[in-house]
């Protein structure tokens, strides 16, 4: 049965699915400045008769950050005004630092320059192997062209404030004892057998030290010597704790299960967390790769429609709809632009429960007046704990549900796109307190302070989305999980990235004291990519953990 949550406007044909390119680069090579292209003189990037800067030039700044954050370095060079030097410089930069998937952000606004640039500033988080994130501000100097085009004015302070001809970054790591840790029940997870955990091991251990140090020295390109520490990771061991093993909320089981299953992604970036439904307890945590960073907790996804478990709450919170309401589902909804649902399928005179089980985008967004502007955010905030700030034992990303700029983002909203930002944790926990009426904050150790602030859900809403998800198992979208024992309910996700990427693919999952979260990075469906590896985790391990 076709997974229908995806909405989005008609679009050109795809390339195929992008490989995934490790971003490689590193600051230890000598090269200089090359000279930076033509300036058509006479024309600021503000001389435009408006306030703000050109368009182009912008989109030329968000287009060579995306390229470099996935690691299309030539891509990435091309758009600068030197690039067989950029390309050098980038590749050797993420290299020799062992930084993994930067993520670079624009952020602020863009000035003009003395030297008649447009400045962009922008944030750069640096994933270091094993080590933790390098966060650092920078700024990209765009210039345009005498054709009218903008490049990216290169020049090697742009990588970094601080990287240039004189001086350079050096990654130093020290040797540590690997620290003990250990599953619920004592059962090490330290010993290289559960390959997600390894990267974790230095934040489960502590903070308290006994997991991996190191730093980001700037030193001197004639000499080595360092200038100074850029940026440090771990700390030094408590001599008093240092010879226990911290325990975590994990399940070995369930950890070596997860890892099995996330081997059905078929070498696609993938992440997933299953955690206990009444207390927030993850059993586990996996990673594809396993290495890097940790997209299961940190990963920031427009989660499709895996989130119409929160919209719909919201709507059935205020009575808005009730399940065998009648709400339409058209193959084609306009709302600032056209949208359509995946194979413009549609189901003429559907009851808001085949809207869900069939995940139909449009009906969804045809209701998006029943809510006020900023009632999704606050509904999710209120009883699913989103956007608050979580502490579960690792750093994570805790969600984002911004008031929507206008009508369209409004519409995307109501299926988990625009702007709303998750990841697996957040999506386990909702599935978790959509099912129990009872958030909880996760946890992966014991002792985590908790601010979280949030209502219990109405039973008679609980009782509808267990129905809702449970249908979606039996007689729609998630049916690849029907053959499994117990009374499994679910919601599919398929969510836009961009033109040049396939669609990433979502599934959400509950059974007994379990609920579990899935995303495949470029998975097309949820059901055909996400479905299989939920279903290889819940064929493995029980139907409720000890």
């Amino acid at each position: 049965m076709p997974d229908t949550d995806h909405l989005v406007p008609p679009a050109p044909s795809r390339r195929g699915p992008r490989k995934g390119v490790r971003a490689v680069a590193a600051a230890g090579i000598v090269l200089a400045l090359a000279a930076g292209g033509c300036y058509a003189a006479g024309f600021g990037p503000f001389a435009r008769g408006d306030d703000g800067p050109d368009p182009a030039a912008m989109k030329q700044a968000r287009a060579f950050l995306a390229d470099w954050a996935a690691g299309r370095l030539p891509s990435a060079a091309g758009r600068t005004t030197s690039p067989g030097t950029a390309q050098k410089v980038l590749q050797s930069f993420t290299a020799g630092l062992d930084i993994d998937k930067p993520r670079l952000t624009a952020a602020g606004d863009a000035r003009e320059a003395e030297d008649g640039t447009l400045a962009v500033p922008f944030t750069a988080k640096m994933p270091i192997t094993g080590l933790g994130t390098w966060t650092y501000e920078s700024e990209l100097p765009l210039r345009e062209q005498e054709d009218g085009d903008w490049k990216v004015d290169w020049r090697l302070s742009l990588v970094h404030p601080r990287l240039s001809d004189a001086e350079k970054f050096r990654l130093e790591r020290e040797e540590t004892t690997p620290p003990r840790v250990t599953d619920r029940h004592g059962t090490s997870v330290a010993d290289g057998s559960y390959p997600s955990v390894t990267p974790l091991l230095g934040r489960l251990a502590g903070g308290d030290g006994g997991g991996p140090r190191g730093t980001v020295e700037l030193v001197d390109r004639a000499t080595g010597e360092t200038v100074r520490t850029e940026a440090s990771f771990g700390k030094e061991p408590d001599p008093a704790t240092a010879d226990e093993p911290v325990r975590t909320t994990l399940d070995a089981t369930w950890q070596a299960a997860a890892e099995k299953a996330l081997g059905r992604a078929d070498g696609k970036n993938a992440a997933l967390v299953a955690l206990r439904v009444d207390n927030g307890e993850i059993l586990a945590l996996a990673n594809s790769p396993s290495a890097g960073f940790n997209r299961a907790a940190s990963g920031t996804y427009a989660p499709g429609s895996t989130w119409k478990i929160v919209t719909s709450s919201a709507l059935l919170l205020k009575g808005a709809v009730k399940p065998d309401d009648v709400v339409d589902c058209p193959k084609y909804l306009t709302v600032g632009k056209e949208f359509h649902n995946v194979e413009t399928s549609e189901f003429p005179g559907a009851t808001f429960r085949k809207d869900f089980t069939e995940s139909c985008n449009t009906a969804f967004i045809s209701l998006r007046g029943k809510l006020d502007e900023g009632e999704l955010g606050e509904v999710a905030r209120t009883y699913f704990g989103v956007g608050q700030e979580w502490h579960i034992g690792i750093p994570t990303y805790d969600g984002s549900v911004p008031v929507p700029k206008d009508e369209t983002e409004k519409a995307a909203s109501m299926i988990g796109q625009g702007r709303i930002q998750a990841n697996p944790l957040i999506m386990a926990s909702v599935t978790a307190t959509a099912v129990s009426g009872e958030f909880h904050q996760p946890s992966i150790t014991a002792g985590n302070e908790d601010g979280t602030r949030t209502e219990p859900l109405p039973d008679e809403v609980v009782t509808q989305l267990r129905e809702l998800m449970r249908a979606t198992v039996t007689d729609g979208t998630a049916h690849v999980l029907a053959d499994l024992p117990g009374e499994i309910g679910a919601k599919t996700g398929t969510a836009e990235v961009s033109d040049d990427q396939d669609n990433n693919g979502w599934m959400v999952a509950h059974r007994g004291n379990v609920a579990v979260a899935v995303v495949v990075e470029e998975g097309v469906t949820g059901g055909g990519s996400a479905g299989p590896i939920l279903h290889s985790l819940l064929s493995a391990v029980p139907e409720d953990p000890s």
